[in-house]
């Protein structure tokens, strides 16, 4: 280890961080003054407080097209100063960021890579203006190394860089994690550019999937479309052997800055603004939704499968709210707008039929909420339900597992999300597309006793605190210098289970009030 000048330690190398966005945001307010904001996204949340201390170099897009003047490298430079990294934006066009980004990365990729076929756009102008962004990341980075430095590139708007790099000339050593799913061989064979896109991730030298299932699947591509390549070990990492590569292809499932989440949770705000938002509810149960505009999300499965717990049970007239906040997303992208108006018109359509006066079942907001907000929304939350249809990892679910200090909280979790290979022990495990199946675990949830809940949440907030983001970024980058790489720490892998038995809701157990009582959900409470 060395020591920079501000006495924080770092590693012996310098840590150059790579992704389509910097950690901030580029913009031009009502006067047209350039001003800075910080950037949002599972990727900023999880990388922003481990290169603060950490130290190194973030390269990526300052968010608008053509942002990079004189002024703008003086707002990072600034910016730059606080954050304890550096930071060197990557200029791109208006036409680049709608070929590359809107087009390729997420009408190709993102959708192909969740199992949504039916969603993809194969333009050739598309995948043309990927390899030249890429190139131009690529250029960006050479120009920025310095002897002994790390690349560590992030995601799939990146996946051919290392290629490109090494095209380039350089032979700095590089690293790369996809932070969404990677998919089976059936769904990625039909990708247009499957060979280019595999040779591409091939050129580097540590690739890292979120869980084992990614990864396998990986290797199984590789197998499927590298006839000579040889897989070497049996653990959480293993070894392929390219030609004259030699590649580490692991599983690192990210993680969240647990202690920052739970202290959040402890602060006078966050309690005080848990009992308004208590208030606002009337004193009901909270159910909660956080997500980001997206149809991997499954927010009209989650809504629909709301409706159906209120037709099942009316005895939960009055006494339990669905908070879904959404945030926006891609609001350019058609499907985008779609769903939107889907959601909008579910919360309409449910709220219509069961609303009662003084009583609205759903609360929809379609807004950022700040990290103040969103911790309090944690706080306050008695269920938490996410339930997206595929997710790479899902770190609302481990945020909310940090924040629930009071080990109150239930969560009932897509098995479709990363996290359910590590919070199976103690979240409540659903397929969303069973709406039926999904109302059962939320009643569940709401009916569990209290001693259930605590030893359920205790479970998931150890597990979330022992292996946190510095874990995250400890294990893999103790995979990237490391010739030892077999003796890891395993990580847990997920199945789906057959349900032995069924749920049978009328024998589940009424929640416990907050001051110890047990609430009355017996259908005798009826309707108004």
């Amino acid at each position: 280890m060395v020591t920079e000048g501000n006495g924080r330690k770092a590693s012996a190398f310098r840590l150059v961080v790579v992704s389509n966005r910097l950690p901030l945001v580029i913009e031009k307010d009502d006067k047209g003054i350039l001003t800075a904001r910080p950037g949002s996204g599972g990727l900023v949340t999880a990388l922003a407080p481990v290169l603060g201390k950490q130290g190194g170099l973030w390269i990526g897009w300052p968010g608008s097209p053509d942002a990079c003047t004189q002024e703008t490298e003086e707002i990072l430079q600034t910016a730059s100063d606080g954050c304890g990294f550096g930071l060197k934006p990557v200029s791109l066009t208006s036409q680049e960021n709608d070929l590359y980004y809107l087009g390729f990365a997420n009408e190709v990729v993102w959708p192909l890579f969740h199992d949504l076929l039916g969603m993809c756009r194969f333009e050739h102008s598309y995948w043309s203006f990927y390899q030249k962004v890429n190139r131009k990341f690529a250029a960006a980075i050479k120009n920025s190394l310095k002897p002994g430095d790390y690349v560590w590139i992030h995601d799939y708007h990146l996946m051919s860089v290392a290629r490109e790099l090494r095209t380039l000339g350089s032979d700095a050593k590089t690293g790369f994690f996809l932070h969404i799913p990677f998919p089976p061989l059936d769904i990625f064979s039909k990708l247009p550019w499957r060979f280019d896109l595999l040779d591409g991730l091939l050129h580097h030298d540590l690739i890292g999937f979120q869980t084992l299932r990614d990864r396998r699947n990986f290797v199984q591509c590789v197998r499927g479309f590298v006839p000579d390549a040889r897989v070497q070990g049996k653990g959480r990492v293993v070894r392929l052997d390219v030609g004259d590569r030699d590649i580490k292809v692991g599983a690192f499932p990210i993680s969240i800055d647990y202690e920052a989440f739970s202290r959040e949770a402890s602060t006078e705000h966050a309690l005080a603004r848990r009992h308004e938002l208590h208030e606002e509810a009337g004193g009901a149960k909270i159910l909660l939704g956080v997500d980001r505009l997206d149809y991997t999300k499954g927010i009209p499965e989650r809504l629909k499968a709301f409706a159906e717990l209120l037709a099942q049970h009316p005895e939960l007239e009055e006494k339990v709210v669905f908070k879904q906040v959404v945030v926006p997303s891609r609001a350019l992208i058609p499907k985008y707008q779609e769903l939107k108006t889907e959601i909008e018109q579910l919360v309409g359509q449910i709220n219509g039929r069961f609303s009662r006066s003084g009583w609205v079942p759903v609360h929809y907001r379609y807004c950022s909420l700040d990290r103040e907000e969103l911790v309090a929304h944690y706080r306050a939350a008695d269920v938490a339900v996410v339930t997206p249809l595929k997710d790479g990892m899902n770190l609302i679910a481990k945020e909310y597992c940090a924040a629930n200090v009071d080990e109150s909280g239930a969560l009932v979790l897509s098995e479709f999300a990363g996290a359910a290979a590590q919070l199976q022990s103690g979240a409540l495990l659903v397929n969303p597309y069973d709406e039926k199946q999904t109302a059962a675990a939320i009643y569940r949830a709401l009916s569990m006793s209290a001693s259930e809940r605590r030893t359920r949440m205790k479970k998931m907030r150890r597990s979330v605190k022992n292996r946190n983001i510095y874990w995250w970024l400890d294990t893999y980058l103790q995979a990237a210098a490391s010739r030892r790489f077999f003796d890891l720490t395993v990580v847990e892998d997920y199945r789906p289970q057959m349900q032995v038995k069924p749920l049978r809701p009328q024998v589940l157990k009424a929640p416990a009030s907050r001051d110890g009582h047990a609430a009355n959900l017996t259908p005798a409470m009826g309707r108004a």
